[in-house]
């Protein structure tokens, strides 16, 4: 698509208009302000600040699109999802393109949503009123302001205007841009949900949106509208005017992200993550380029790889392998990704498998399945549903044709509850339904705290197929504290309705009642076939 231009000036003798010319005359000026291409990456119009370190102050500079924003301009359609690495500038980009469209076509709203009014009204103040200001004294008389406040400009000579906010329901939007969607989804799931049925409706088909945003975990609308994005981005077809660009651009497209390797360490982990990332990428990384990263990963994030994913991804895939702020397993998780130990696990066929089991009475069932090998607790398998009664586990299980060794329960699975047609408990159901397997109680921990802090500790010893596993470990990724809306803080109580905790208290119930010794002894049940861990016969 092309961004629309209309200036009413007259038109002396034609010259050829490039982005490097530099107009001598008011005449030529005139000329140039006809060239969407040449107001924006000229950097003879508009002005940026540049924000200082400790020890130097603010700077102002000309500005002139970068390398990503370049390609994001090459690449512009009607609906724009932008997922991204930190600091490439997009918004400092977006608003300088609403700026610019506002001054230049009649009767229209550019609109900026950011996560709060604060956020908007800096991103209002500092990047498009600022660009305004700071116009050539000899342009900016031609565009005199009809309305000024924290939060609007509008110009008196075309009455378009240029507006920010939390959200934008009414009227017509020609241009939005929504700053930081995955963080807006993460913190307030019904202002993202707000954005996506009322603001991005209110952009008529041939407006342009631009929603953008680092990642913030694997759910949420920011999550979805990208995932989907990036799915049709697959496809050969050409997009529809209604249909989202998907738009990616990770930290190694910056030039700047290099420093001098001497000095920094660089683990032969970390050279197998970056041949890794470089067969997917078909990118070669510098050795300059991977020295930055390391650096920033242990310095600026205190050796936090999660958090590295989320900032400074090098691949699409890899933005969504960190769960937001709040959950329980971030930091495990990224530490055996990088360690390898989620990979391919094989099952060994003269060892017997284990499974560790949540089940609900009223909710889903997950089940791990594991085996002891050596030192390692290899995860080779994951179960769950929803609604389905215990027998339909049982046909899942027995159609593995493994050979089974303990089967853990959690400590209610002794509970009587009612049936369908009878009362009765999960273990004297799944008892009868599988007399030949050795039924275990995994005993109950003083808090739920200190069952989660169990499986921490013992997660550097479990290794998970990638394949097997993968809908298990999503689950695991995302299972979080509830967030406390009136205090805006996490709470210390895990959120159990997005149907992420099962898997985890599953795999918790390893954490909490594996024995390997126990198992080794009772290769085959006792007399009633199950038991309290302990030795205690039921």
């Amino acid at each position: 698509m092309t961004m629309a231009t209309a200036i009413p000036v007259s038109m002396p003798t034609p010259i050829r208009i490039t982005p490097a010319l530099i107009p001598r005359t008011e005449a030529e000026l005139l000329i140039c302000l006809t060239s969407w291409e040449w107001r924006i990456f000229s950097g003879q119009l508009y002005k940026i600040i540049i924000k200082g370190d400790d020890e130097t102050d603010d700077t102002v500079m000309p500005f002139i699109p970068n390398g990503a924003q370049r390609d994001f301009l090459g690449a512009i359609h009607y609906r724009n999802v932008i997922l991204k690495a930190r600091q490439l500038g997009f918004t400092t980009l977006i608003a300088i393109l609403w700026l610019d469209h506002a001054l230049f076509n009649a009767n229209q709203r550019c609109g900026i949503i950011a996560q709060t009014l604060d956020d908007a009204t800096a991103i209002f103040v500092d990047k498009v009123v600022f660009a305004y200001e700071n116009l050539p004294p000899s342009l900016r008389h031609r565009f005199p302001l009809s309305r000024k406040n924290t939060k609007e400009i509008r110009f008196g000579h075309n009455n378009s205007a240029v507006r920010v906010a939390v959200s934008m329901r009414s009227g017509t939007i020609h241009r939005l841009h929504v700053s930081e969607m995955g963080k807006i989804a993460a913190k307030s799931p019904d202002k993202a949900l707000e954005i996506k049925t009322g603001s991005l409706p209110a952009v008529p088909k041939t407006g342009v949106a631009i929603v953008e945003s680092t990642a913030e975990g694997m759910e949420g609308e920011f999550f979805d509208m990208a995932t989907r994005a990036e799915a049709r981005s697959q496809i050969p077809a050409p997009l529809t005017i209604g249909e989202f660009a998907f738009h990616f651009f990770p930290w190694h497209t910056n030039p700047e992200y290099v420093l001098d390797p001497t000095g920094v360490i660089i683990t032969e982990a970390d050279h197998r993550y970056f041949a890794r990332v470089e067969v997917e990428t078909c990118r070669k990384l510098s050795l300059p380029q991977r020295a930055w990263y390391v650096s920033q990963r242990e310095n600026g994030f205190a050796g936090d790889t999660e958090t590295m994913w989320r900032e400074f991804p090098s691949t699409s895939d890899e933005c969504w392998r960190r769960s937001t702020e709040g959950t329980y397993f971030a930091k495990q998780l990224a530490r055996a990704r990088t360690e390898g130990r989620i990979t391919i696990v094989p099952h060994i066929e003269h060892l017997p498998v284990n499974t560790f089991w949540d089940i609900g009475a009223g909710d889903g069932t997950a089940i791990w399945l594991h085996q002891y090998v050596g030192t390692q607790h290899r995860f080779i398998g994951f179960l769950e549903g929803w609604g389905e009664g215990y027998a339909h586990y049982i046909r899942d299980l027995r159609a593995t044709r493994y050979v089974f060794g303990g089967m853990f329960l959690p400590h209610d699975a002794e509970q009587e509850r009612q049936m369908a047609d009878k009362v009765g408990s999960p273990l004297s159901i799944l008892t009868e339904l599988a007399p030949d397997w050795s039924w275990h109680i995994v005993p109950r921990v003083q808090t739920l705290q200190h069952g989660i802090d169990m499986t921490r500790a013992v997660f550097a010893q479990l290794w998970f197929d990638e394949t097997a596993t993968k809908a298990g470990l999503d689950h695991i990724a995302l299972y979080k504290k509830k967030w406390n809306r009136s205090q805006a803080a996490w709470s210390d109580e895990p959120e159990k309705l997005t149907g992420h905790s099962e898997a985890a208290d599953a795999l918790r119930q390893f954490a909490q009642g594996f024995d390997p010794a126990l198992i080794h002894a009772q290769t085959r049940p006792s007399r009633k076939h199950h038991r309290h861990l302990g030795g205690v016969v039921l």
